[in-house]
């Protein structure tokens, strides 16, 4: 039992300082308990009980998170949620926590960021298209940003 609240302890402290998901914690306490299964559940559930572990508040934060700083669309940081063990509608009603203005304004300035290395290819709308797809973005979110900062372009050579 005296390891049980030394590993109850330290996962309590790690959980103090930032968000963790159920499966993160359960694979810590897998490896903390060489692989005993039953002491990890319990633990996971102490700490679920304790709520030291929301998988709802961890996914908010994450989506804030990633959608702020990372510049991930909606699509993106779902799939990591749910590949992360995070149920999908917790995962999708973690993205109303983020701010839609300040993720449309990001979208746009990732994009405008990559258009710089892209400028002069026959291909940039393709590969603009593709860049901000594989960022988690929608199609139909993404395709008049990128006509836009495309438009931006043509007229700084114009003017030129």
């Amino acid at each position: 039992m005296e390891e049980y609240s030394k590993v109850l302890d330290r996962l309590q402290a790690q959980c103090s300082k930032r968000e963790y998901c159920s499966s993160d914690v359960f694979r810590k306490a897998m490896k903390a308990f060489d692989g005993d299964r039953e002491m990890a559940e319990n633990i996971l559930q102490s700490l679920l009980e304790d709520r030291f572990v929301d998988d709802y508040r961890y996914a908010s934060a994450f989506a804030r998170e990633k959608s702020r700083l990372s510049g991930w669309g909606p699509a993106k940081i779902t799939y990591t949620l749910v590949g992360k063990g995070i149920p999908r509608p917790v995962a999708l009603e973690a993205l109303g926590e983020i701010d839609q203005e300040e993720a449309d304004r990001k979208m746009k300035s990732v994009i405008q960021s990559k258009v710089g290395s892209l400028v002069g290819d026959p291909q940039i709308k393709f590969k603009l298209l593709k860049f901000a797809l594989t960022r988690g973005y929608e199609y139909d979110k993404v395709a008049p940003v990128v006509e836009e900062v495309l438009k931006d372009i043509d007229s700084k050579d114009i003017d030129k």
